[in-house]
């Protein structure tokens, strides 16, 4: 996330001088409103830039995570924040119980839950879980 937000600042400053050169009136004809009606556009393109660039994928990464949270269910092989692997055995509303081990079922949030497993160790896509258990 870090690294996006310096590529995407490093981009906007490489467009500042065109900002400038749209920007710049006659002096002749300059008056104490010109420079807010030239800014305007300017802070315009800035805010859509930032809107598509960094607000809107984490818009939907947090929709994904969300669906994938909702379609949890008995059965499923999770990984949670701790780094624990394990089986769910029961679903309430915002907790898990996971069995990690013979005999041992620890309770989690759901929100701990970073990624539901495969079988085959491959991690599951929101999209696709969300729509098997409609």
């Amino acid at each position: 996330m870090f690294r996006q937000s310096i590529r995407i600042s490093l981009w906007v400053a490489s467009l500042s001088p065109l900002f400038l050169a749209l920007g710049q009136t006659d002096s002749k004809q300059a008056s104490p409103t010109a420079g807010f009606g030239s800014l305007l556009p300017m802070m315009l393109v800035m805010f859509a830039v930032v809107y598509f660039l960094m607000i809107r994928p984490e818009q939907k990464k947090q929709k994904q995570r969300q669906a994938m949270l909702q379609a949890v269910k008995k059965g499923d092989r999770v990984l949670t924040t701790a780094g624990i692997l394990g089986t769910v055995g029961t679903v309430k509303d915002t907790t898990i119980m996971v069995k990690i081990a013979e005999n041992t079922v620890v309770e989690f949030t759901k929100s701990a839950v970073t990624t539901v497993v495969n079988k085959d160790g491959s991690e599951k896509q929101a999209e696709a879980t969300a729509e098997e258990n409609k």
